[in-house]
């Protein structure tokens, strides 16, 4: 009898463990996939993904470790990039939620953008909002507080004592619901803000985005989700979205 329920006992605490499966990385939990979470990146292979205004992935673009790693491209020097901006082309989000981990090298800059719109002759940030990836104690752009790690970029600080370190990794989750904006940076809310508003036309006009064509026709609707090549090494995983 007493073999009888240790062996119950063990099925149950199995049955348990596989209903609560814990996450794993570039995975879905049960309780995730019930929520409407889908992978954006499998981390085996660039699947969905591309260049913004382009075919393929560049050449700076690696799978490394399970993450997508962008580096300093070959005749470049840290900090200058060479076009070669990702955008999950797969398809266009309006309302969601966005979550990246992502990890940077001592110095690195780079930034998650979302709405974006792909326009010939334009850059990816012409008129797409910027959530800032920075290392915050090393890199040449730390000097303004709007450039900080999880900030919308030039336009609102985010608070850096919810950043780790360069080397270390960072989750950030952007929600938009009907211009309704949050940045939660390793689980603390540091940026919000509403779209297409009076406080937005004012914020872009306090900003270097005042002159950009893009800004002042307006940031879109719905768009692309873009990640950047500053002419650093910057690792993503985890990039998951759930639409609202």
């Amino acid at each position: 009898m007493k073999t009888t329920w240790i062996y119950l006992l063990s099925i149950l605490f199995l049955v348990s463990c596989g209903a609560t499966r814990t996450a794993k990385v570039n995975e879905l939990t049960n309780k995730e996939e019930k929520q409407g979470w889908t992978l954006l990146f499998n981390g085996k292979d660039f699947t969905g993904w591309r260049q913004y205004n382009g075919n393929s992935v560049p050449e700076n673009w690696i799978i490394e470790d399970g993450t997508m790693k962008v580096f300093t491209a070959p005749n470049a020097r840290p900090g200058q990039g060479v076009g070669g901006d990702l955008i999950y082309f797969a398809s266009k989000f309006k309302n969601f939620e966005l979550s990246i981990d992502w990890k940077a090298e001592k110095e690195a800059n780079s930034g998650i953008f979302y709405n974006v719109r792909e326009e010939k002759g334009r850059a990816i940030y012409s008129s797409a909002p910027e959530v800032q990836i920075l290392d915050n104690e090393n890199a040449s752009d730390n000097k303004i507080d709007s450039h900080l790690a999880g900030s919308l970029y030039d336009m609102l600080p985010a608070d850096p004592k919810t950043v780790n370190p360069y080397g270390e990794w960072n989750t950030i989750v952007i929600r938009v619901d009907n211009g309704k904006v949050t940045h939660t940076q390793n689980g603390v809310k540091v940026v919000e803000y509403t779209l297409w508003t009076k406080d937005w036309d004012r914020m872009v006009e306090n900003s270097k985005f005042k002159s950009f064509p893009g800004f002042q026709e307006g940031v879109s609707r719905e768009g692309y989700i873009g990640l950047q090549d500053h002419g650093y090494a910057i690792w993503f995983r985890n990039v998951k979205i759930r639409e609202l």
